[in-house]
């Protein structure tokens, strides 16, 4: 309430001290709830009959004073200062007039029951106050997505067929609505009366109200790891801050886009996140819909963010808040995304202010990128390496999430330390895990390679569908799964022996001065282009046959016009460094690329492919032997 002095002069001190008697001038928004019987108020009279005449004390409240409580004559839009005498049962408010003598005035501004939006039932009139996380304007009404504290609710304002209503406000704007909870092709929608966008102390108290409670609910669920692993528990805390990121993405309303690599890895890492913040997202909005227009789940077939990919996610994102009024994404970039190559496509997001988090094992250039994102876990920023795949730690992200999915999980990370080649130190437990939901190690490995070839011919596109069938995670048919796996699985074997057969009897083999052995290959004459298994996969699949075969350290590259794929056994090459070295030695070489200690991948200008093959060469057979890094030992 606001002071202000009125009626005969008088009074020597603040509101504080001031006796006076108050006549109250309530706000046009005041309700029945504002007003008290024996209060004063201004009023202003709406009617005059033969008994009477009808006063307002405010837009919805308003009474009857009778000829008998009248001492002057009064016209319609006149104005007084009357006493509420009396509300009947049937909501009937009868007034007096009744002007106290040398009155002072405060005015009162009305403060609604605010409901959260959790507790809103189908018929009832309400307020909320939130965030608008979302404005679409729809052929017929606008439809405002509302967040506070406690969930999601869409609100349909309508101003005429087609025409934005309540045009001074915008997303991120704190507002209180008032309207009707009706029922929305199954789901609550509140019918907005009266939309008011909030400011001053009211804006700040509601933004402070609901930051506090959005940064509780997103702290991630307590979870213990699946195994007992004391290098994992090294990225626990990173990992529970892309958790509480991503929780916190999901109670703002904002969408998500997950970018992964198109691998075993990368699906293992992606599927289960997708699955935990899916669920998430249905308890948190009303919209049945919602992980469907929220979520965004997309394969990247090189080992960093390409400029085309960008391009496309942020044109999407874009198109989504000009056509849906959404906010633009967070960017959660799996099994990839720690590299100096991504900093382009990072540094093109930043014009847009999109958020990015990073889950990756591949080695990291840290100064690079970390400026450039809000989160970044990597085992290499911890002294660990590689081994602790990224399949591994989304496991256990997408548990921190939503800890109900680790039923559906505990396989996964067997799959992905067996499609990627890891040497973890708990791969056996994690094994053993798998072995508890059914799984031996071959149908592991199965599952690996079905995933991989899946990713083949999906290219571009998520395959949600068929992925989680492979890898039986958010997959409703058991059976299914297991067709699935036994057709995709033994489609890439007859494949990859088709395609071995046709490239391996062109293998060039030297044994370099360090005693390992060297095989190379030109994958552009001697290998089946544009099908499967790829250059990486076919050069793999190669060095894993001489690794066997030889039993000794082994080094496979595998070629084209314009790239190089590196695979090593039992040697240590240290591909990122040199990947850097070979950028500064061979002038005009234009040399990109990077991976691990023992598994990467590089490019370069075609019209240098010698130079760059030579000089990498001598660098491999300065590497040591390292048995450590050995399949065999």
């Amino acid at each position: 309430m606001n002071d202000e002095n009125a009626g005969d002069s008088g009074g020597d001190s603040g509101p504080n001290s001031d006796s006076r008697p108050i006549v109250y001038d309530l706000a046009p928004n005041c309700t029945a709830d504002d007003a008290d019987v024996g209060a004063h108020y201004h009023a202003v009279v709406n009617g005059v009959v033969e008994y009477g005449i009808f006063v307002d004390v405010s837009d919805s409240v308003s009474g009857l004073i009778h000829e008998s409580n009248l001492s002057n004559e009064y016209s319609v839009g006149d104005r007084l200062v009357v006493r509420l005498d009396d509300v009947r049962e049937n909501g009937d408010i009868a007034f007096v007039e009744d002007t106290p003598d040398n009155y002072r005035t405060e005015t009162v501004d009305h403060e609604p029951t605010i409901t959260p939006i959790a507790d809103l039932s189908t018929g009832e009139t309400v307020t909320i106050e939130g965030l608008i996380a979302q404005i679409k304007q729809t052929g017929g009404p606008t439809v405002f997505r509302i967040a506070d504290e406690s969930g999601i609710v869409a609100a349909a304002a309508f101003e005429e067929a087609g025409v934005r209503a309540f045009p001074h406000v915008e997303l991120d704007d704190v507002v209180r609505l008032s309207g009707t909870v009706e029922d929305h092709e199954g789901t609550r929608q509140l019918e907005v009366d009266d939309l008011t966008k909030l400011d001053g102390d009211a804006e700040a108290d509601a933004r402070e109200r609901i930051d506090a409670e959005f940064a509780e609910r997103a702290q991630p669920e307590s979870v213990e790891p699946l195994v007992e692993w004391p290098a994992f528990e090294k990225l626990r805390d990173d990992l529970e801050e892309v958790a509480t990121l991503l929780r916190r993405t999901v109670l703002e309303g904002r969408p998500l886009r997950v970018r992964h690599h198109a691998d075993g890895d990368g699906m293992c890492a992606s599927v289960p996140v997708q699955l935990a913040l899916e669920r998430f997202i249905e308890d948190v909005h009303d919209d049945p819909d919602a992980s469907r227009h929220l979520f965004k789940r997309l394969p990247s077939k090189a080992p960093f963010y390409e400029m085309e990919d960008v391009t496309r996610d942020l044109n999407f994102a874009l198109e989504g808040r000009a056509r849906h009024g959404q906010r633009l994404p967070f960017l959660l970039m799996l099994d990839n995304g720690s590299t100096e190559e991504d900093v382009p496509a990072y540094e093109n997001l930043a014009h847009y202010d999109v958020p990015i988090a990073v889950v990756d094992h591949h080695h990291p250039d840290p100064e690079a990128v970390n400026p450039l994102l809000d989160a970044h876990v990597n085992p290499y920023l911890h002294g660990e390496d590689y081994r602790i795949t990224t399949g591994m730690m989304c496991v256990e992200l997408a548990r921190m999430i939503y800890p109900d999915v680790t039923d559906e999980l505990r396989h996964v990370p067997a799959v992905a330390g067996l499609s990627d080649r890891s040497k973890a130190e708990v791969m056996d437990d994690y094994i053993a895990l798998a072995e508890a939901e059914g799984y031996d190690r071959e149908e592991l490995l199965d599952v690996g390679e079905a995933l991989d070839y899946a990713a083949h011919w999906l290219r571009y596109n998520d395959g949600a569908s068929i992925v989680n069938d492979v890898l039986n995670v958010g997959c409703d048919d058991d059976e299914r799964h297991e067709e699935l796996v036994e057709f995709l699985s033994s489609r890439a074997e007859r494949d990859v022996d088709r395609q071995l057969e046709a490239a391996e009897p062109h293998l060039e083999h030297e044994r370099l001065d360090s005693g390992a052995n060297l095989y190379s290959i030109d994958l552009d004459k001697w290998a089946h282009r544009f099908t499967y298994p790829a250059p990486g996969k076919t050069t793999g699949k190669l060095h894993d046959r001489k690794v066997k075969e030889t039993g000794e350290p082994v080094i496979t590259i595998g070629y084209g016009p314009d790239f190089a794929v590196l695979r090593s056994d039992g040697v240590r090459l240290d591909i990122p460094r040199m990947v850097a070295e070979l950028n500064e030695e061979v002038v005009g070489g234009g040399v990109s690329g990077g991976g691990h200690l023992v598994v990467g991948s590089i490019k370069f200008v075609s019209g240098m492919r010698e130079e760059v093959i030579d000089s990498l060469v001598e660098k491999m057979a300065e590497a040591d032997i390292d048995e450590e890094l050995s399949s065999t030992a």
